[in-house]
């Protein structure tokens, strides 16, 4: 193979010039830089990456750790990793630690043994081990989507990044009610999550801003998967009053909800409107389309990787944690007529507007 020496005879400069044309380190006269990339090109170099973080103590390379990959959020969340990682020259070890806490230690210490240089994790529910070991360690740390609460050890920060949640799910119940839902259900997440405290809490405040009462029959664990969201929503549609109205906490269970309405002979809106959290690509081909809050999964992706390169080139900063806006995504599973217009400002028109 050859070297970077082998590179610098052929192009007439030394090591050290072609050293910082390929690493971006110093500035390089326009006709030498690219002397060298001809160089480089015409022997088919490949730079020595483990030789490099020998020297340097990097190795460019970021560790992720997000359970159900399969996930179309997560998989846009991956995509915005990935490109902003590569756009600043890092790769990606990728691990899914599938929500359970033993398994989230096991994954995060093997990314850590490769010597990733920070770590980019979705907590599971009980993330204590989790963070006792990173603050051990020291590793750098990003979390996204999923919030924790404090810090592991003295003088150890990590970042967070995730999508605002309370808000989004107070006016999709807002909405609702303006509709003339009063009895309207919540089939929420896995418990332990942040997402999911955050989105019963926006679905309480939905309630009190339109008068209504909670009803704690009409809030059901879907744990974030569909099988569990199903057995929720036949719950909630065998109470003696059921709900005419359902918000439905992420994509999956939005899923197993549909699934169960089905099951039962019923028809979405006309039996039960429904709103759900996490739009997808797909959420317009349902009969009826679904109305949804998006996420801005790419960017929160993409967010990660900058909390990330931002603490490894200042280690000291203060932690700081990111919340980006979610657009309401309007369509016709809440009831509302097929000709209104979607809409991303995170407004939804109310019954009789002419909007």
């Amino acid at each position: 193979m050859a070297t970077m020496a082998d590179v610098a005879r052929q192009a007439g400069v030394s090591v050290a010039t072609v050293s910082h044309v390929l690493n971006g380190t110093r500035p390089v006269l326009p006709h030498t830089r690219q002397a060298v990339l001809d160089a480089v090109d015409a022997l088919a170099y490949t730079p020595n990456t483990l030789a490099r973080s020998l020297v340097t103590a990097r190795t460019r390379s970021i560790g992720l750790a997000v359970s159900a990959i399969s996930n179309p959020y997560f998989t846009e969340i991956l995509q915005g990793v990935e490109a902003g990682a590569l756009e600043e020259g890092y790769s990606l070890l990728i691990a899914d630690p599938h929500d359970d806490p033993a398994h989230e230690r096991k994954v995060v210490r093997l990314l850590h043994e490769r010597r990733v240089d920070g770590m980019i994790v979705a907590p599971s529910p009980d993330p204590r081990e989790l963070l006792g070991y990173l603050g051990r360690h020291g590793v750098p740390t990003v979390f996204l989507d999923r919030l924790v609460d404090g810090g592991p050890a003295p003088g150890f920060a990590f970042d967070q990044v995730c999508a605002e949640n309370a808000e989004p799910v107070a006016r999709l119940v807002t909405h609702l009610a303006g509709l003339g839902h009063r009895r309207i259900a919540l089939v929420a997440g896995l418990p332990g999550l942040s997402t999911t405290s955050e989105r019963i809490a926006g679905y309480r405040q939905g309630l009190a801003g339109a008068g209504l009462p909670y009803d704690e029959r009409l809030v059901v664990p879907g744990n974030s998967e569909a099988a569990a969201a199903e057995r929720a929503t036949g719950a909630l549609l065998s109470l003696p009053a059921p709900p005419t109205a359902l918000v439905t906490a992420n994509n999956a269970m939005t899923i197993g909800a549909l699934r169960a309405v089905r099951a039962r002979g019923l028809s979405v809106p006309a039996d039960l409107a429904l709103c759900c959290f996490d739009d997808f690509s797909w959420a317009d081909l349902f009969s009826p389309r679904l109305t949804a809050v998006s996420q801005p999964s790419r960017e929160i992706g993409a967010q990660a990787v900058r909390l990330l390169l931002e603490r490894l080139d200042s280690p000291g900063r203060a932690a700081r944690t990111v919340r980006l806006p979610s657009a309401l995504v309007h369509r016709t599973s809440c009831g509302c007529p097929g000709d209104r217009p979607e809409s991303s400002s995170g407004s939804c028109p109310e019954k009789g507007s002419d909007a």
